[in-house]
């Protein structure tokens, strides 16, 4: 079950605890990977540690959008096509609405957003004429839920979902389909910040009361990148202990 040997997958924002978990358990099932996150050397030293040497590593800044189609190019190319596509990296760049500035809104939505509808468009003329593809979209609790501070960040989140729908309808018929991961509050070096005090008001509010682990993130992408995942589409799988209930 979920084996992906001989399947070619690119995922972005390796470098991070959930995007290096996805990509670990991708190349466990037999996955041929490139790896992109937005330096080099991170890329480099993740492929040694992680991957023996034997994943692409790619160095991408999404938010210079031409060269977002660069990138899946050049993973097509080096994996020999594409039938997994990844879009994990995202930025925050938080403030209060009425203070947010333009570039704050702007980067976070080319980023989040953007830069992934531009990844989808660009693998897609190889996934349909093999008629198979699995796109997968990291979108967040606070698309659902919405999050004081965060109105581009939840925009871009919920606006993800849209397009996950949106795409999923359109290329349904050639084999392809596409589906989101919302997770919740994830232990990762991002969250290792936090005092023992900001973990346990958060663990409050989660009816498991504790934080999920990249792993288990990991595994629902696992999931939604088999084969056994074949008549689901369109959907987002919400990974949150129990945080937000739809």
């Amino acid at each position: 079950m979920f084996d992906l040997t001989g399947k070619k997958a690119l995922v972005t924002g390796a470098t991070g605890g959930i995007g290096g978990s996805v990509a670990k358990a991708l190349a466990a099932a037999g996955a041929q990977l490139a790896i992109s996150g937005s330096r080099q050397e991170k890329l480099e030293a993740l492929n040694a540690e992680a991957f023996s040497g034997k994943a692409i590593p790619l160095a991408c800044d999404l938010s210079k959008l031409d060269s977002v189609d660069e990138l899946v190019k050049q993973a097509e190319e080096k994996l020999g096509g594409l039938d997994i596509l990844i879009c994990n990296a995202g930025v925050t760049k938080d403030n209060l609405a009425m203070r947010m500035k333009d570039d704050e809104w702007q980067q976070v939505i080319d980023i989040n957003l953007t830069a992934s509808f531009r990844m989808t468009r660009a693998c897609l003329k190889g996934m349909m004429k093999r008629r198979y593809g699995r796109i997968i979209y990291v979108t967040s609790v606070v698309g659902w839920s919405g999050n004081p501070g965060q109105v581009n960040y939840c925009a871009s989140k919920a606006g993800l979902t849209g397009m996950c729908k949106s795409f999923a309808q359109e290329i349904a018929s050639r084999g392809i389909t596409v589906n989101c991961i919302a997770p919740g509050f994830i232990a990762t070096s991002m969250t290792d910040v936090l005092t023992d005090d900001q973990k346990a008001r958060i663990n409050q509010n989660i009816p498991l009361a504790r934080m999920g682990t990249g792993e288990e993130i990991a595994a629902g992408a696992l999931f939604l990148a088999s084969q056994e995942s074949g008549y689901m589409t369109g959907q987002t799988l919400h990974i949150n202990g129990g945080m937000l209930m739809v």
